[in-house]
């Protein structure tokens, strides 16, 4: 959008809450949406729904508080769940902005697929293991807790930073601010794409993740690295094989998954250089991701690499014939999926990842 004035942006956040409203009364639900009405009758003037709001708008979420008001309908819990309880991923106001072109009903199962039938505080969120998946308010469509933070207290959903934890805490709604949605948004799209993130077991919810920790995995390392030396990665193979030791004995706790960005021009450094072994665990991510993986991604998400201190940020770029190249913190991802096993999959990238300025 390209108007800023206040008058301007009421008037946008108005237009979506009646563009809901008359799409609600006109349109049957989907098959694959949770659109019912929720267990408790519920006005304007609910106290939860204005408390939450004047909270949302003094956070500066403004288009959400002004949702929640108009549709609070939306946002809780309906009655083919057994929860009375909501949790709701506030998008920050400039994310929606772009969202003026879009269907309206896929903005309506964008805000739900946002919201989740449980009640999860950041002190809660942050006991799950990395790995969980949460059901949310559209059917069969769950998030992920891509990384948990203990130390320093922080956390991502589909790989977007929740930026403004227990934003409201309330006996039956919490909320949390996001810099972003945690599914990518095009043009003349309809429906949320089904995120691979969760598909590997769909019945994996939070209320099952609570008996189950996440399983590590052996990382068949010595594959890993022969097949980059056979396939026109020697420097990076030899690089790996350097300080793979010391990644493994500097991992606190088990590897689950690994994804290696590996580029055949890596810069040539000794293998006593202590640069080499920030080099090699920046071109490792934490977790598995193919390509695939890499798509339901929104973008400019932050990917967890093996320094917890640096990640990457994931952006995609249009091409010809609509199609899109993904990148990795500015260096493009050129053979996605070059090899793969169930707990690895190597990704050729165009250029070695520069290490950030101190």
């Amino acid at each position: 959008m390209g108007c800023c004035s206040l008058d301007c942006f009421v008037y946008f956040v108005l237009s979506i809450a009646l563009a809901f409203m008359a799409v609600s009364t006109t349109l049957p639900p989907p098959r694959d949406s949770n659109i019912t009405k929720t267990n408790r009758p519920i006005t304007h003037h609910d106290p939860l729904s204005l408390n939450a709001s004047k909270a949302l708008r003094q956070s500066n979420f403004k288009a959400i508080a002004t949702l929640l008001l108009v549709s609070p309908e939306i946002f809780l819990s309906s009655s083919s769940s057994s929860s009375p309880n909501t949790t709701l991923f506030a998008i920050d106001d400039s994310s929606l902005f772009n969202t003026s072109s879009l269907p309206p009903l896929f903005l309506k199962q964008l805000l739900q697929y946002h919201t989740l039938p449980l009640k999860l505080p950041m002190e809660e969120l942050l006991k799950k293991p990395q790995g969980t998946c949460l059901p949310t308010l559209l059917r069969h469509q769950s998030v992920q807790i891509s990384t948990v933070d203990k130390e320093s207290r922080t956390a991502e959903v589909n790989h977007v930073m929740i930026s403004h934890p227990d934003m409201f805490l309330g006996d039956s709604l919490v909320i949390h601010g996001v810099l972003g949605p945690f599914s990518p948004l095009q043009p003349r799209m309809h429906h949320i794409p089904q995120s691979s993130l969760c598909q590997s077991d769909s019945n994996k919810t939070i209320i099952e993740e609570e008996e189950e920790e996440a399983v590590p995995v052996k990382i068949e390392w010595t594959r890993i690295i022969q097949l980059l030396s056979s396939n026109g990665f020697v420097p990076f193979a030899i690089g790996l094989h350097s300080v793979l030791n010391r990644i493994i004995a500097d991992q606190h706790k088990n590897f689950t998954g690994v994804t290696i960005l590996a580029t055949p021009n890596l810069v040539s450094l000794s293998s006593a250089s202590p640069f080499l072994y920030e080099v090699m665990r920046r071109h490792i991510l934490a977790q598995r991701l193919t390509n695939k993986d890499l798509a339901s991604m929104p973008d400019k998400a932050l990917i967890k690499t093996l320094d917890p201190y640096q990640g990457l940020i994931f952006t995609r770029r249009a091409i010809v014939n609509s199609s899109q190249c993904f990148m990795i913190s500015g260096v493009e991802i050129v053979d996605p999926d070059m090899f793969s096993s169930n707990n690895f999959v190597i990704h050729g990238i165009s250029h070695t990842l520069e290490l950030p300025r101190a």
